[in-house]
């Protein structure tokens, strides 16, 4: 048996630092609708879905497949949307954390490092929103989506959308179920 006090403590207990490494996860149908979210914690902030590691351990990938249910509800892994819908770009960028997001980081830490995916569903889906984290969603064409965005590297991956899904290889065409080569120029993580 446990008192009260002993489960205020546990439930008053701090949350971990941030871990600075993090997905961004552009979802689109084959037309390229793109799903935004707003945030719940700066209304107007519109944005993909994105999340941080919740272990150095864990491999990107599950990363962004736990966001995107996490986010959105929608399972990647399940039958509306198979494993081979999520795309890993293989590219990343290091950004400065905006300032009212930095208390979410271990004292002194300021930059990020982002991994981009993205995941094709078949058609606009209704999501259901993690109400603490998103407030609503919307589809809109790749373009406006992009100009939505508050983040400037949000709205660039959004546009890279239709050139990155061009240079994707079918699946198994380089042995690797998918993951295209990085454009010239561009980091492999």
């Amino acid at each position: 048996m446990y008192r009260a006090s002993v489960a205020h403590r546990f439930l008053a207990m701090p949350k971990p630092p941030k871990i600075p490494q993090s997905v961004l996860v552009v979802i689109h149908t084959p037309a390229l609708d793109v799903l935004l979210i707003e945030r719940a914690d700066h209304a107007g902030f519109w944005q993909s879905v994105t999340g941080s590691k919740d272990h150095l351990d864990e491999p990107l990938s599950e990363t962004a497949v736990r966001e995107v249910a996490e986010e959105t509800g929608i399972r990647v892994g399940g039958r509306l949307v198979p494993q081979s819908a999520l795309f890993d770009w293989n590219y990343s960028i290091e950004y400065e954390i905006y300032p009212m997001f930095r208390h979410r980081y271990a004292e002194g830490v300021i930059h990020n490092t982002e991994h981009w995916f993205s995941v094709q569903v078949p058609e606009q889906l209704d999501v259901m929103l993690a109400p603490r984290e998103h407030t609503a969603f919307v589809w809109l064409p790749f373009e406006e989506a992009a100009s939505r965005c508050f983040s400037s590297s949000n709205a660039d991956a959004i546009l890279q959308l239709p050139k990155r899904l061009a240079q994707r290889p079918q699946a198994g065409q380089d042995g690797t179920g998918g993951d295209a080569e990085p454009a010239p120029g561009e980091r492999r993580q």
